[in-house]
């Protein structure tokens, strides 16, 4: 049986002053976020809350070291943690609250049959302040395990937020190469949920509508210039909040599974190592099973760029490689010899992606698509 889960409280405040207001921010309240959102938005409103910047403890996405170490820090008692800040920011939020006895964050991820199961030890706010991710409104996060050294990711329904604040005012002032790799990344989640086995009609809802709206904002950005994607940062938001409604059920794949150990061996911010192998998968995808649903996504793509179905998808990795361009493997210092040890892992370790697929893939599938970004 299929499902489509939504447990968090989706609300859109005009500004972060308007959340405040709102909200009632308290002394029992926390903030999780990135100083330089904390000096611009936060630190003028005076809050009687705690805060904590995540960068203090690591740059780069979230590590088990890390989220030890800030849960290590935070006081006793905490009503609601506010976690205000991209996919990092939200991600650390939601595994700081839950509990088990524990404490280390690597204990979340033992999903044996005699595992203590975790509880919530406080509500979590998410403010997402990127274009991607989805955190806000899913069940998921991704984190580095430094003992495997490789990143995994993470379903629990105990990490939905309670609430989900969009705030346009908050992206404004992304840098574009954040804007792109982030947009890219919700653009993965939609398709990859919308080709998932477990999709449902209103998860595709979701997710058709999320690729409208981002490769109409791709097309607006080419023609018009890199800074002008800020008039179109609303819709860039609430399409990565769709994506993420989407995936939260039907699940992200290959793309996902084929870009952890990049990410978590050679440290590639999550959707730049997402759009390294995003062609190539779908290139795929396409060898092994040239008719299916796959044709559904080409017949949409085909209609926002104006091109033959049969034409769509290397028009649209060319529309994106314009958006944010890819570098080969080679440049991140990565070694042909590692492709094999990659795909295994991915086999091993991330069946809960790889049974999202179009289509299933093999090792030798996987290192071929590795081979050819290289």
């Amino acid at each position: 049986m299929k499902e489509f889960k939504m447990y968090t409280d989706l609300c859109f405040a005009d500004s972060f002053a308007d959340f405040v207001e709102t909200e009632k921010i308290g002394a029992n309240d926390f903030v999780l976020t990135n100083e330089f959102l904390y000096e611009k938005y936060i630190k003028p409103l005076a809050l009687p809350c705690g805060v904590i910047f995540l960068e203090k403890y690591a740059l780069g996405e979230p590590t088990t070291t890390m989220v030890d170490e800030i849960r290590a820090e935070l006081p006793q008692k905490i009503d609601r943690m506010i976690a205000i800040g991209g996919g990092a920011v939200m991600d650390t939020a939601k595994m700081l609250s839950l509990h088990t006895s524990k404490v280390k964050t690597e204990a979340l991820f033992d999903l044996s049959p005699d595992a203590e199961k975790p509880t919530r030890s406080f509500d979590v706010y998410a403010i997402p302040t990127t274009c991607g991710t989805g955190s806000e409104v899913t069940n998921a996060c991704a984190v580095e395990l430094v003992s495997l050294h490789t990143k995994r990711g993470l379903n629990n329904d105990l990490m939905f937020a309670k609430k989900a604040i969009l705030i346009p005012e908050l992206i404004f002032g992304l840098p574009y190469k954040f804007f792109a790799t982030s947009s890219i990344d919700a653009l993965i989640h939609a398709v990859e949920s919308c080709l998932s086995p477990k999709a449902t009609p209103i998860s595709e809802l979701f997710s058709e509508k999320a690729i409208r709206m981002i490769v109409e904002g791709y097309r607006y950005v080419v023609a018009n210039g890199r800074d002008k994607w800020t008039d179109k940062a609303g819709e860039f938001q609430i399409a990565s909040t769709y994506a993420g409604l989407a995936f939260c059920s039907a699940g992200c794949a290959a793309v996902h599974a084929l870009s952890y150990p990049l990410g978590g061996g050679y440290h590639i911010p999550h959707g730049e190592s997402n759009q390294l192998v995003f062609a190539a998968t779908f290139r795929k995808y396409k060898e092994k099973k040239p008719v299916g649903k796959l044709n559904q996504l080409e017949a949409l793509l085909g209609e926002l760029l104006g091109v033959a179905p049969e034409q769509a998808l290397d028009t649209a990795f060319r529309l994106f490689d314009e958006v944010q361009p890819r570098k080969p493997l080679r440049e991140f210092g990565i070694s042909r010899d590692e492709f094999r040890g990659f795909a295994e892992g991915v086999m091993a370790g991330q069946t809960r992606l790889l049974n999202n697929n179009y289509v299933p893939l093999t090792v030798e599938d996987m290192v071929e698509i590795y081979e050819s970004i290289y």
